[in-house]
């Protein structure tokens, strides 16, 4: 009963009946509480989403793999400690993390999660030794920032020890199938060639062996019913015969012809009737023995180059003529000695006496009858025995050194597609690998070119593909990024990874109906994804509606908190109401999941930026720019802290670079051009403004500080004509009152004029 129901636990588990896997599970473990039962109800409860329910059964339980389910259960309740202490007994120190590679993995996103980087990234490294294969341990060292290069974490040796073990776990499940194949008596062994239901209804109840690597699986006597000649060897694993090799039985050696002449002749009690199953091949065993009496005569006239087998046999210990032939295996080997053993009558009287059965059988008539009958069975014993001893050594040698020559083979020719295949896999995670690792380093140009050197099946998946457009996006190249964005999601509309950021794209593009008809898909694949409600949120931000859109990114906190950036976006809405407070909250949320969550540094500095503290600011812009260094908008902001705090030097080289970054990026320019004009430098302000016109040539702010600079520079039409390019543009209307001020002032002295921010 306990081995059906957790077969059919399984069952359900494999086919994602998981109420029905837990319901049974339950029947399961109040009938058989063993730990191992609760083990795998926990494991129904994980999932069918009640880690909970998990929780309560596995609390105080003592194995490794009940205290990991466990620490999983923690992990999803957002219990942390608990679950640390679980993994890793501080009264405890020298005992080993559970389930290995995973249990390490699981660790370092605790200690992650609990602001401790430095061990988090020496429990993913450890994770990442134990099982190279485990990608999920190096993106976590990946977004830690601290992953080693791919080509030296996916290298030849690691092929090698992959190899390695990959050939002595195929050898140790071998060696325990064998192994767990013989748990059974002898006696049950030998007696399976004729089970019946009958005998199957008196084998002991517990008469089960565990599979390894999987406690709730047992092979049992129960599974051969009604199957008995295919299901021999499932208990029985000898070295494969001629029978499975080409077909042919081999000549029997008079196996059991002491039980058939007791039952041909009436000089003995009847034996037990044998078996159906047998008779037929004893039959076919004959028959081809007669066909080699004559190929004998043919081929091997002469009989005095070996040993005659008579003279072998009367050699042989003899065996009690009345012991039960079911003793015997299928290839007449006694399993308990392991010895071949004939009866201990006179040879050729029994070759003679099985003939004439033959011939009778046959319908043939005995023409021989006239001649010595014990000469004649002699010389027939002669011809067959010797010819049969030949014959079937010569196969059993030749068909041996074929099978293990061609198993050597095969062998060999596994071995080299499991080397080649590894070393294939792992040339595929180098390249994915360092490409990743690049991405989270921001080097997202040198993260491209690794990305094209995937091959084309690879490339055009939808995960290497919103990587790819990760990059594009950080490297402010949004018409890019939509692109490949929009392939992925053609591609895999189902996936969600990624999605947010696409979503932040088309908001900078003010794709207004591509945004909220790509937040209806997201939604319409899964309401519960934080990824959809913040697509949602950025659709009403692009709107201008700051407090639905904050409502919607509170959503996506709710669904996921661990998710930094639905976080930050929250943060930004809170910026643009000027909530000031609850905005510096959510940042400093971000950063608590991910402290390398450079938007929400950034976010910081812009809020202290507004608030004048200028210190502050510039202290959380660089701190964002330690991160990414490359992004020419941190560059720009930094300079601009910089400049609050009269760094002005300092300011003027940070805009250069942020210039050198990005040349299409006009925020920069337009920057320097301030400072400039800060320093009085006009003439080159003026110059750095002209070359911002070539970029941006609808932008009125530029417009408006040219006409400043004219106006100092006491070139009044230019400034009147500048000032009045800026109001046809538009500009916002914070700045429409200030432009419009200053052109009305253009004629009146300096004096007179008020400071304008422009």
């Amino acid at each position: 009963m306990e081995t059906l129901m957790v077969d059919r636990v399984h069952s359900s588990l494999r086919l994602f009946m998981n109420r029905n896997a837990v319901f049974l599970c339950e029947r399961l473990c109040a009938q058989f509480p063993a730990e191992t039962n609760v083990q795998l109800l926990a494991t129904c409860y994980l999932h069918n989403n009640q880690p909970y329910a998990s929780y309560h059964i596995l609390k105080g339980k003592k194995l490794p793999e009940s205290r990991y389910l466990f620490a999983i259960s923690c992990f999803r309740m957002n219990l942390l400690r608990e679950a640390e202490e679980t993994l890793c007994p501080v009264n405890e120190p020298n005992v080993e993390v559970p389930s290995g590679a995973t249990g390490h993995y699981l660790l370092g996103l605790i200690y992650r999660y609990t602001g401790r980087v430095a061990a988090a990234a020496e429990q993913f490294t450890q994770a990442l030794t134990l099982d190279p294969l485990l990608w999920a341990a190096y993106e976590e060292l990946c977004i830690l920032g601290v992953a080693e290069d791919a080509n030296e974490c996916f290298t030849e040796a690691t092929a090698l020890r992959l190899q390695q073990e990959q050939t002595s776990t195929s050898n140790l499940e071998k060696s325990n199938f064998v192994n767990e194949n013989r748990v059974l008596s002898p006696n049950v062994s030998a007696s399976l060639v004729d089970i019946s239901p009958k005998h199957i209804k008196q084998l002991p109840a517990n008469n089960t062996a565990e599979v390894p690597g999987y406690p709730h699986l047992r092979a049992t006597a129960l599974h051969v019913q009604n199957t008995v000649p295919s299901n021999v060897g499932q208990f029985d694993s000898p070295s494969p015969t001629v029978t499975q090799t080409s077909g042919i039985v081999p000549p029997p050696l008079f196996r059991n012809l002491h039980a058939y002449q007791n039952t041909t002749s009436g000089d003995a009690p009847a034996k037990p009737k044998v078996n159906a199953v047998n008779q037929p091949p004893r039959r076919k065993y004959l028959d081809e023995a007669r066909l080699k009496k004559v190929t004998g005569r043919l081929f091997n006239p002469s009989g005095d180059s070996v040993p005659r087998r008579s003279a072998r046999l009367s050699r042989d210990t003899p065996i009690n003529s009345n012991s039960n032939i079911s003793q015997f295996g299928g290839n007449g080997s006694d399993h308990s000695s392991g010895k071949l053993r004939v009866n201990s009558s006179t040879p050729s009287k029994l070759c003679s006496t099985a003939i004439r059965s033959v011939q009778v059988r046959k319908g043939k008539p005995r023409a021989t009858e006239n001649f010595d009958e014990g000469s004649r069975y002699e010389a027939v014993d002669e011809m067959w025995t010797d010819n049969i001893a030949a014959t079937s050594s010569s196969l059993s040698i030749a068909e041996g050194r074929y099978f293990e020559q061609d198993k050597a083979e095969r062998t060999l020719s596994q071995d080299s597609k499991m080397a080649t295949g590894i070393k294939e896999l792992l040339g595929l995670l180098r390249t994915l690998g360092e490409g990743y690792r690049l991405s989270c380093l921001f080097k997202c140009q040198e993260a491209l070119e690794i990305y094209r050197k995937l091959p084309e099946p690879q490339f055009n998946t939808g995960w290497v593909l919103c990587q790819v457009g990760k990059a594009y996006f950080e490297l402010v190249d949004y018409l890019e990024a939509d692109h490949f964005f929009e392939l992925a999601h053609r591609l895999s509309p189902c996936t969600l990874e990624g999605m947010d950021i696409y979503s932040t794209v088309l908001y900078h593009l003010n794709e207004e109906m591509r945004l909220s008809y790509l937040a209806q898909e997201l939604i319409s694949v899964d309401r519960l994804s934080p990824q959809a409600w913040c697509a949602v949120g950025n659709c009403f931000a692009l709107r201008k509606d700051h407090e639905t859109a904050l409502k919607n990114f509170q959503r996506a906190v709710q669904l996921d908190s661990r998710v930094a950036y639905a976080h930050t976006l929250c943060g930004h809405e809170y910026s643009a109401l000027e909530d000031y407070e609850n905005s510096v909250k959510f940042y400093r949320c971000a950063l608590q999941v991910d402290e390398r969550h450079y938007n929400a540094w950034y976010g910081l500095g812009v809020v202290y930026l507004r608030q004048e503290k200028f210190e502050f600011a510039e202290h959380h812009f660089r701190r964002a720019f330690q991160i990414n260094p490359r992004s020419s908008v941190l560059m720009c902001y930094l300079g601009m802290a910089l400049h609050a705090l009269k760094r002005d030097e300092d300011a003027l080289e940070m805009m250069e670079k942020a210039i050198f970054s990005d040349k299409k990026n006009p925020l920069p320019k337009y920057q320097k051009a301030l400072i400039l004009v800060g320093l009085q430098k006009y003439q080159e302000a003026l110059d750095e403004l002209e070359r911002l016109r070539e970029i941006a040539p609808h932008e009125s702010s530029m417009y408006a500080l040219m006409g400043k600079i004219y106006k100092q520079l006491n070139i009044l039409d230019k400034a009147v004509f500048c000032f009045g390019v800026a109001l046809d543009l538009k500009p916002p209307a914070a700045d429409l009152a200030i432009i419009k001020s200053a052109m009305e002032k253009v004629h009146l002295p300096d004096e007179l004029m008020e400071d304008d921010d422009l």
